[in-house]
């Protein structure tokens, strides 16, 4: 069992570098399948669930290799039409859903096991299941599998009105929508990064998808798309991360390639609440040499707050001046984090969807367990700031989604070390 030692109080100087993102990896990845051709992917996270999914494309009859730089070279000519990614492995990863589209899209008809990932409440596909019938296809689960079948063996373009915008939804109807007939237009669609970035993906590969990052996307479905190079856009959630992470620690970091206007809604609160943050091309600097003043946030889909980036927000608002409240309007269950900051000290009372945050000014290092991505990331955070060591435990789910996350931190100063344990219990018992 792996956990993180790590010693706060210290502040943060140097660089980091932000690797590609790790949610518009999930989307373009299974994307290739509907692709004629070898694709290029540069700037890939190395994390476990893009490793994961790069499994199940080998699984189900793709050719995946590496390149030089880190690129992943894949051709799915080889997949053949009812091939089913392995149970197991679909079950351990939320993204895995998109398989059903691109799977659709391209064969008509689709068999993929009910999506896993992190536990934040119900996340149902209600919305991914309507574009799909609005787009001619027969849908129903049995067995722990979603079955999708297009009527008449044909994928006939809608238009399609998602009832919330949904990043799931958005991005599974725009792959079964690729090649179908027609044009199929989704409003009320998902703006964020990673659904543009696969539009422009699906673009460089001979698709026509016009008006991603607004609420009105437009497919005209093609017959045939062949292969070539895409650059992954950098990830904004890890980048926001590191900038809670100088926040919390204080410091001076620069932050190198990452898209700034990405990060504007992170940027402008933690603005409001005292830090420094600097813009360049490609860059940004995050510098904090005073105490925290508290603000209030509300998560919304972009380009509001980020919800992926609420427990990181709270984390830094317990070192505070004052008193915050946090709603979360996005996901559910998204406060199970809470109980972990409190065993260092913290002073937040949650009421549903709201959470109120009482900065302490000091929080002290303790034993901690990650119930999820997003909270191990927070925990981190909070340690970084703390008073003496912390171990943070469960940072299994932290390597889904950051790459390096201990030496990236090293780089710039944090003391942070990677442990072997033996006894689970341990986490209790050590102080």
């Amino acid at each position: 069992m792996t956990q993180y030692a790590i010693r706060g109080g210290r502040p943060l100087h140097g660089e980091i570098n932000i690797s590609g993102a790790k949610n518009a990896a999930l989307a373009i990845l299974p994307a290739t399948l509907l692709v004629d051709g070898v694709c290029r992917i540069e700037n890939i996270p190395n994390v476990t669930d893009v490793s994961l999914m790069l499994e199940i494309l080998k699984d189900v009859g793709a050719s995946v290799q590496t390149a030089e730089g880190g690129a992943v070279l894949i051709d799915s000519r080889g997949v053949r039409a009812g091939s089913v990614a392995p149970y197991d492995q679909v079950r351990r990863m939320r993204a895995s859903y998109y398989l059903i589209g691109a799977y659709l899209g391209r064969f008509l008809n689709a068999q993929v096991a009910m999506p896993g990932g992190c536990n934040l409440g119900v996340r149902p596909v209600d919305q991914h299941i309507k574009g799909f019938e609005m787009l001619g296809a027969d849908v129903h689960v049995n067995a722990g599998f979603i079955h999708a079948n297009a009527r008449e063996n044909r994928l006939v373009g809608a238009p399609i009105y998602l009832d919330v915008a949904s990043v799931g939804a958005t991005i599974n109807i725009i792959l079964a929508a690729a090649m179908a007939d027609g044009l199929t237009v989704i409003e009320n669609a998902a703006r964020e990064p990673h659904v543009v970035d696969l539009a422009n993906f699906l673009n460089r590969v001979g698709a026509d998808v016009k008006g991603a990052g607004t609420d009105i996307i437009k497919i005209r479905g093609k017959k045939h798309l062949t292969g070539g190079t895409y650059t992954i856009i950098p990830d904004q959630i890890e980048a926001g991360t590191y900038m809670t992470a100088v926040a919390a620690a204080g410091g001076e970091v620069t932050l190198n390639n990452v898209t700034p206007k990405h990060l504007e809604c992170i940027t402008a609160k933690l603005q409001e609440i005292g830090v420094e943050v600097e813009e360049f091309d490609e860059s940004v600097l995050v510098r904090r040499t005073r105490r925290l003043r508290k603000t209030n946030i509300k998560t919304l889909p972009y380009p509001g707050f980020p919800t992926d980036m609420q427990p990181q927000m709270a984390a830094c608002l317990s070192f505070a001046e004052g008193t915050s409240m946090i709603t979360e309007s996005v996901a559910d269950n998204r406060y199970r984090y809470v109980d972990e900051l409190k065993r260092m000290g913290a002073r937040i009372q949650v009421d549903g969807k709201l959470a109120v945050v009482e900065g302490v000014g000091k929080l002290t290092g303790a034993p901690v367990q990650a119930c999820d991505l997003r909270a191990g990331a927070a925990l981190i955070v909070a340690a970084l700031g703390a008073a003496g060591q912390t171990e943070v435990g469960g940072v299994y789910h932290v390597e889904r989604g950051y790459e390096d996350v201990v030496g990236k931190l090293r780089g710039v100063g944090a003391d942070i070390s990677i442990q072997e344990i033996d006894d689970p219990d341990a986490l209790t018992a050590t102080g």
